[in-house]
């Protein structure tokens, strides 16, 4: 019997974080342990009293069946009242919130909703390959925004030519952005929302890494208008949460109702006593406080290795993301796999594998990216490794 793979899944190649993971397995079978800033993994454990109430929700929910698909209005309400009190923004849980498993399913089904044979999506690049993959898969086609220092890694909207405009039903959007970590503006937002309200795009705001910041909270799209705008929330990095595979989408009435026609097709819901667990880390945040600092002294140890090399200051203002511009003289994986050498052995992502080529340029050539997700003792010994390096 012949097995013939379909032609959505020949053309889009592998995905790059599997690439990484075969790299780390490579050194491991020569019995080297690497130091693994590559996958944005945290390796923390997940705060206890996170784990206590999803243990609790499990009895709890012993003779449950199925979970909603939109999910308990308890966790929507919860949601609600985190949005209202995080951003000042007023979500009817009924109407304008769903749960997820995770964001990541979440976006890359969200084309099936929108998206027909022909049309396109705008998405950034660099960027998340959900965002693509899924209008794919959706049948659509992705018009890459290329995102580069001299634009402050912000989209150039201007630049769309006019026959792709007009075939676009979304535009997808993530600031705090990975993995160049720049950060949203209120003139940007306003930017993104006139220009798609000029051209009848649906705003899809990946907003992933909100809560991981370090001094200036970021805001909510949603603050500045919710009218065609939806926005994508996870739990994973905020509460080291990636295990459980909880999130949301929140925003235009009109919007939630055409992707909740799409959920149950796709998924029975997210489990009620993750939800429980969700609950329980929406309305604390002490632990994210805490995931704040430790991230903070990984940020400064590795940019002050870095900078000590003579290597150029890219101190992000947010995300768990270094966004590090190599070398002189090297591409992004000639300095990725400098780093991987045995004496070394520390992982990073080369930009490269992040980007598209589009316009003629692969706009993350240049640059390698950094998840600062081992712990703070091993990211210390990289950091001396690293200082040891002659460029």
């Amino acid at each position: 019997m012949k097995i013939e793979i379909a032609n959505r899944l020949k053309v889009i190649g592998s995905y790059a974080f599997a690439d990484v993971d075969n790299i780390v397995a490579s050194l491991k079978k020569e019995g080297i342990e690497p130091i693994d800033f590559g996958v944005g993994d945290p390796t923390q454990p997940t705060p206890k009293l996170i784990r206590e109430a999803c243990k609790v929700g499990i009895e709890k929910r012993k003779s449950s069946g199925y979970p909603s698909y939109i999910g308990e209005p308890e966790y929507r309400e919860t949601i609600a009242w985190w949005s209202k009190k995080r951003f000042g923004i007023d979500l009817d849980p009924e109407t304008e919130i769903m749960s997820t498993i995770g964001s990541k399913e979440a976006i890359f089904n969200f084309p099936e909703a929108f998206i027909n044979p022909g049309d396109y999506a705008l998405a950034l690049n660099p960027g998340y390959p959900a965002w693509s993959r899924g209008t794919h898969f959706a049948e659509g086609q992705t018009y890459f925004l290329n995102l580069l220092p001299e634009n402050g890694f912000y989209p150039d909207l201007k630049s769309i030519p006019d026959n792709i405009k007009e075939k676009s039903k979304i535009l997808w959007i993530n600031y705090p952005n990975n993995p160049t970590t720049a950060f949203p503006t209120e003139s940007f937002f306003i930017e993104v929302l006139e220009f798609a309200e000029e051209n009848n795009i649906i705003v899809a705001s990946d907003e992933s890494y909100t809560e991981n910041y370090y001094d200036e909270a970021p805001p909510s799209i949603l603050q500045y208008k919710k009218e065609g705008v939806v926005t994508f929330q996870s739990l994973s990095k905020r509460s080291n949460m990636t295990t459980y595979r909880v999130g949301w989408v929140a925003g235009d009435k009109r919007i939630i109702d055409v992707f909740k026609k799409v959920k149950p097709n796709i998924d029975s819901g997210t489990a009620t006593f993750i939800q429980d667990a969700a609950i329980a880390a929406l309305k604390d945040e002490e632990h994210v406080k805490e995931l704040r600092e430790n991230y903070r002294k990984k940020r400064d140890i590795m940019i002050e290795a870095f900078k000590s090399i003579g290597l150029e200051d890219c101190t992000p203002k947010g995300t768990i993301y270094i966004w590090q511009k190599v070398p002189k003289g090297y591409s992004s994986l000639d300095f990725a796999k400098l780093l991987l050498k045995k004496e070394i052995a520390v992982v990073t992502t080369p930009g490269s594998w992040l980007s598209t080529e589009a316009h003629g340029v692969n706009p993350g050539e240049g640059y390698v990216r950094l998840a600062l997700v081992p712990p703070i003792e091993k990211v210390m010994e990289a950091a001396e490794k690293i200082k040891g390096l002659k460029i």
